[in-house]
Parts: structure tokens; sequence; C-alpha cells
């Protein structure tokens, strides 16, 4: 995965997780605009979520969040 993906969805856990908790769940469409226009960002972000991983929809921030910082 791109660095420049890896530092948004971290950027984008800490986020919800300062605002909602330690428990909050992120899906990978939580890194997106509701609009798709960038697809193969999309693309990669799934594949390393659903395909790499085999990550359920919604996981817990801040396990995405480690995930991310281990260069998993």
């Amino acid at each position: 995965m791109r660095a420049s993906l890896r530092q948004h969805i971290l950027r984008v856990c800490d986020e919800k997780i300062a605002r909602k908790g330690d428990d909050v769940g992120v899906s990978f469409y939580a890194f997106f605009k509701n609009k798709n226009d960038n697809p193969a960002l999309l693309m990669e972000a799934a594949t390393w979520w659903i395909e790499t991983h085999q990550l359920d929809h919604f996981v817990n921030a801040a396990k995405i969040k480690e995930m991310v910082m281990r260069g998993d």
C-alpha cells in the first residue's frame, strides 16, 4: 500500500478514535469521500482490507491503525 494511503488511514483512524472512543469501528470506505473519484486508490485499500487481510466489513479503528503502523 502506498505511503500516502497509509498516512491517510492513520489520520482518519486517529480522528475517529478521538471523536468516538477506542471501540469505534471503521470500514475501508471510511477513508474515502462518498463519491468514487479515485477508483484505483479505493481498490488498493479494498485489496489490502479484503484480499490481503480478510477483514470483516467493520473493524476496530485502533486495530487498523496498529496494522498500518506495523506495515502489514
